[in-house]
């Protein structure tokens, strides 16, 4: 069996996406729908020329040409397309955030009640190899129980993107939704908890700031620290600079318990590394009655690395809702509440970054 995928929207993450396709046995991207006629036409010709570009996506879904969807439009787009392609019987994975807002996003949750084909949000980080490895730790009980994670997050700045829309909250969601809804939701799925108070501290400073746009600068948070606290009384912590492609590790993911430490330590792309050659991951365990560290390579295949830009994580989520809309049984791994708790906690962020004050979100999802 094949799977033919439609994608929706074709930019930058959209073409990392048919390219993780073309390496997944039994899938295949037969359509792809985008406004823009360079974005189409390269998407056309990264799917090795098998795919039909149309201009409208309404139109894409008439063709009957898609087993499957795969929204990867801009941010603010997604409560419109998600609202429309509800109605199909088609499996949808819809990159994150599901919606800029929370708003939406329930919106989105409450037109969703009671389909039958899956809805996946497209929380990628979840399966970098060496994120798994961590919650494989975790699951094990080689740290006991986790009191604390924290997440440095040092890396390169926004790319351009087509008409620039990722320079606006607006359309983004803001920082703190767009980017960091992966480490809200890596949180409470290691954390086992729901959040309840988010605080946060966030500026501009470097990036953007001798950019303009009809007259308008940028105003994406581009430096914060978040704390989060959660309902079983455990804390999360977010370190976000994007103004740091010089870091040896991108992402650091610590958790602590009162046995150990587990540290995944995660290379950038290969693309902005110094010498252009992908590096392995590492993962780190601290024990505290020994005083023992171990240190481990993650080791990633390297076709799977140069693939996309999030060390492998694009091909073992597709690899996942693959085999989900395969079986054509079972949940989605990443669902719509989870996309929703994302958000809420993103936008309760950027709201105490504005405010100064910490935001109580109990109960809001």
């Amino acid at each position: 069996m094949t799977i033919r995928y439609g994608l929706i929207g074709s930019g930058m993450m959209g073409q990392e996406h048919i390219r993780n396709l073309n390496l997944l046995d039994g899938c295949e991207v037969t359509a792809v729908a985008d406004p823009d006629e360079a974005m189409r036409n390269l998407s056309v010709k990264t799917s090795g020329n098998k795919a039909k570009g149309f201009v409208d996506y309404k139109e894409m879904l008439s063709a009957g040409l898609c087993d499957a969807l795969v929204i990867v439009s801009p941010n603010d787009t997604h409560h419109g397309i998600m609202m429309d392609v509800l109605d199909t019987n088609l499996p949808i994975l819809c990159e994150k955030p599901i919606c800029t807002t929370s708003v939406h996003s329930r919106e989105v949750l409450a037109k969703a009640e009671g389909r039958v084909a899956p809805v996946w949000v497209a929380m990628e980080y979840r399966y970098m190899p060496p994120v798994q490895r961590l919650m494989t730790e975790i699951a094990k009980g080689t740290i006991g129980t986790p009191r604390m994670m924290a997440i440095r997050e040092h890396r390169f700045p926004f790319l351009e993107k087509v008409g620039d829309w990722n320079r606006f909250n607006e359309r983004t969601g803001g920082t703190l939704v767009e980017k960091c809804c992966h480490f809200w939701d890596l949180m409470r799925l290691t954390l086992q908890s729901d959040p309840v108070r988010v605080y946060a501290s966030a500026a501009v400073d470097e990036n953007h700031v001798d950019e303009s746009y009809n007259g308008r600068q940028p105003d994406i948070i581009d430096n914060a620290f978040v704390t989060v606290d959660f309902e079983n009384g455990a804390r999360g912590m977010l370190d976000l600079c994007m103004f740091a492609e010089g870091s040896y590790w991108q992402e650091v993911i610590s958790v602590t318990g009162a046995k150990a430490r587990v540290d995944a330590k995660i290379p950038g792309p290969a693309r902005f590394s110094i010498d252009g050659k992908e590096r392995e991951s590492e993962i780190e365990i601290s024990d505290r009655a020994s005083k023992l560290v171990t240190r481990e390579v993650v080791e990633v295949d390297h076709a799977v690395l140069a693939a996309g830009d999030h060390h492998g994580s694009t091909f073992f989520q597709h690899q996942r809702f693959r085999d989900l809309v395969k079986s054509g049984q079972g949940l989605p791994e990443v669902s719509l509440h989870d996309g929703l708790w994302s958000v809420i906690v993103g936008e309760a962020a950027e709201e105490s970054a504005r405010t100064g004050q910490a935001i109580d979100i109990r109960g809001t999802a």
